[in-house]
């Protein structure tokens, strides 16, 4: 092979590895646009954190991962703080409880997932709860007493009340009673009045757990329970001595002449 030949070949092999080389550092190119535009963790940032544990909790199935955390929780957790702990939107957050509580009624499980005080719990099924009650409270209640139940009642749909307005409604002190209710979590004070500065008090979080409901505005209307007007009247005149105001008069001038 003559020397011209040999250059000529070497020239023809550099100018094929050309367009190998030039694809390779485009693609390299690109990868690393791509990288920077995913807005994934800068590995230079020191305060960037590890990939691993940014994407540790995102890549968890989302329902096993949702059943995992309610198991664990002592109240009603929101959507907006699921969303925020595994970093899911709420939309997704929101579809999967409701699948989830869906799931739990078609195979009539011992639990059920219910939304309660703006938040998702897992709660007893109400045809299960006998065995719940044997198994925990063997044998023993603690019930709210009556007086409890009346001052709760009060507070509940008169809120914000004071203690003397809850006195007044109910006719008896009940500074002993909401006492009680403070420590058992089912009220709570919420600010002053601003005219006396006496304490307000509302329910809580708590109590509407307690009682199954979503808000205040679930609670049953009370019209219903009310006595009607005439029986009211009736009550109210029951045991009051009717005279006529001439003759008691009389009567009165009378027994005076004689004890004179």
């Amino acid at each position: 092979m003559s020397e011209e030949t040999y250059e000529i070949q070497e020239a023809g092999a550099e100018a094929a590895d050309e367009p190998v080389l030039a694809a390779e550092a485009a693609a390299q190119a690109g990868n690393s646009e791509t990288h920077a535009d995913a807005g994934g963790p800068d590995p230079d940032d020191p305060d960037a954190g590890d990939p691993e544990d940014v994407d540790g909790v995102a890549a968890l199935e989302l329902k096993p991962a949702l059943e995992a955390v309610l198991m664990v929780v002592d109240e009603p957790a929101t959507e907006e703080h699921l969303a925020k702990v595994l970093q899911r939107r709420r939309r997704e957050i929101s579809d999967a409880l409701r699948e989830l509580a869906d799931e739990y009624d078609r195979q009539h499980r011992g639990f059920e997932l219910r939304l309660v005080a703006e938040g998702w719990r897992f709660y007893t099924r109400a045809e299960y709860s006998e065995a719940v009650e044997s198994f925990v409270l063997d044998g023993q209640q603690a019930r709210l007493t009556q007086a409890a139940l009346e001052t709760l009642a009060v507070v509940a749909y008169r809120q914000p009340v004071s203690r003397s307005r809850v006195s007044a409604v109910r006719g008896v002190n009940c500074d002993g009673v909401m006492r009680t209710l403070l420590q058992r979590g089912l009220v709570e004070e919420s600010g002053a009045e601003p005219e006396t500065g006496a304490i307000l008090y509302t329910t809580t979080h708590y109590f509407l757990e307690r009682l199954g409901l979503r808000g205040l505005d679930e609670l049953p209307e009370l019209a219903p329970f009310l006595p009607e007007a005439d029986a009211v009247e009736g009550d109210s005149q029951e045991g009051m001595p009717s005279f006529d105001v001439d003759d008691s008069g009389d009567e009165v001038h009378d027994r005076t002449q004689t004890e004179h």
